[in-house]
């Protein structure tokens, strides 16, 4: 018996669209235009799995996806998000969602998405709890979340599962790309807290001014533009983890706050009168040196101390022997199926091309060169000539001077600056790398400061942040408010 998939979508044309696309696929489709409707089919036809569009009339496509879970813990939902509204759908997969598509999406991806979460349906045993069902199968399907002999992993995975089953904060340390979500995930869904919600937060990425709310939450009228009250990122992790990402980057004023919180496990939101309190376990990550940090008072040391109980260290990709053969082994196999093609494994030169390279990315450059691959080519064997245009062939020692980029931004482009920001570098080596600062603005003498950095190391991000003595994620934000500024 085919097991029933609830398409829950207001738009009729997409929803034509993607019963049309499951049912040509031999699925059981029933389609929901409102949350309403959807809830009233949910319990008639007792779906599996639910492909659920987060903007809908009548109700808010998150608290719907609450609502389900809570109804039946065992279903998986494939959430669906527009540009507009990634955040939200990435709150998703951390409240439970199994999967999450972004508009618009290639065919491939969005029946891939689905058969994955009706083999996880099917595969559903009543003796295990749903959401640990959910959190490792989420895990499992990421090709860098678990694969490793190398003994530098072989110690990764030694401390999770010792101190998975504790409540002691995790401090994880280790370069961008190395996988250090994964490991807090990790964390959780081994832990006794599996079944309650695992929120990351990005300390990093979100802007000073509202990272208080972010984390604490606010009361309606607090200030200007708090239109409803927000439970913040604490509150929504009571019973669960509360992952802080570049935890480094968080405002002083802020490190109080969350020191108080570490010492009481109270929470006052913003506008609150009392505080609540909650139950969360704590683990952090920074890409930077935390003691660096503190010794240059961006971080507090009692912070750091409190925080600083298990270190946990994610080995770059480069310290891994032949971790990178194997990784890009199995994601070659999964990405190759998400393209409906057949791949026949990397020939041996290949894999010692790839077994060579340093890797400055990491994990994520890598699974990046083999979503390539299986976008690019055609399937069989993959052989040297099918490695990306860019990617270095030769043994890396040979090119010392020779930078590899190492972000989005990190190909210097012929034309403007570094390709992607739509501003022009000050020429490496054309003796105006210094810029000439009389009668600038203190913003414009940054900007040439951080143009003249990227130039002078070929468009890498990380590399310039470093040479500047600021953090990659304050660059990131730099070039994109001067991207938006152009717009």
């Amino acid at each position: 018996m085919r097991i029933p998939v609830l398409l829950v979508e207001d738009t009729p044309s997409l929803q034509f669209v993607y019963r049309s696309v499951l049912t040509a696929a031999g699925m059981n489709v029933h389609p929901a235009g409102s949350a309403s409707e959807a809830l009233q089919l949910l319990h008639q036809v007792k779906p599996g799995v639910v492909i659920l569009d987060l903007m809908l009339p009548d109700r808010d496509g998150l608290a719907l996806m609450s609502e389900m879970l809570a109804i039946n813990p065992d279903l998986c939902v494939v959430v669906m998000s527009a540009q507009g509204s990634v955040d939200r759908a990435v709150a998703a997969m951390r409240a439970g969602a199994f999967d999450f598509l972004l508009k618009p999406f290639e065919e491939n991806r969005f029946l891939a998405a689905v058969r994955a979460a009706l083999l996880a349906a099917e595969e559903t045993s009543p003796g295990q709890p749903a959401p640990k069902r959910r959190a490792e199968s989420a895990a499992s399907s990421d090709p860098a979340a678990s694969i490793g002999s190398s003994d530098a992993m072989k110690q990764v995975h030694r401390v999770i599962s010792s101190v998975a089953g504790s409540i002691a904060t995790v401090f994880i340390t280790g370069e961008s790309g190395t996988g250090k979500e994964l490991a807090a995930i990790a964390l959780h869904t081994q832990s006794p807290r599996a079944r309650g919600p695992f929120i990351a937060l990005n300390c990093g990425a979100i802007p000073h001014d509202l990272l208080e709310s972010e984390v604490f939450g606010h009361l309606k009228g607090s200030f200007t533009g708090a239109i409803a009250d927000k439970p913040g990122a604490a509150m929504a992790a009571d019973g669960g983890t509360l992952f802080l990402d570049e935890v480094c980057e968080m405002a002083p004023a802020l490190q109080t706050k969350l020191l108080r919180f570490l010492q009481t496990s109270m929470v006052q939101p913003l506008g609150a009168i009392r505080p609540q309190k909650v139950d969360v376990r704590i683990i952090c990550a920074t890409n930077q040196d935390p003691l660096d940090a503190v010794r240059r008072g961006q971080f507090r040391e009692d912070l750091y101390y409190r925080l600083h109980v298990v270190p946990l260290h994610m080995p770059p990709l480069r310290d891994r022997g032949r971790d990178a053969a194997e990784i890009a082994e199995v994601a070659l196999r999964r990405f190759g199926g998400e393209e409906g093609k057949r791949f026949a494994g990397f020939a041996p030169e290949t894999q010692r091309i790839l077994l060579r390279q340093r890797w400055p990315g990491n994990v994520r450059q890598l699974l990046n060169v083999v979503r390539n691959i299986a976008v690019m080519q055609p399937g069989g064997l993959v052989t040297p000539d099918m490695l990306p245009g860019d990617m270095l062939r030769e043994d890396p020692g040979q090119h010392r001077g020779a930078s590899q980029p190492d972000a989005p931004f990190g190909t210097a482009g012929t034309q403007g600056g570094p390709q992607g920001t739509g501003f022009a570098p000050v020429a490496a080596g054309s003796g105006a790398v210094e810029p000439v600062f009389a009668g600038k603005t203190l913003a414009e003498i940054e900007r040439m400061a951080i143009e003249a950095a990227l130039a002078r190391h070929q468009g890498s991000v990380p590399k310039a942040a470093h040479d500047l003595d600021i953090s990659v994620s304050t660059l990131y934000r730099r070039i994109e408010a001067w991207k938006s500024d152009q717009c």
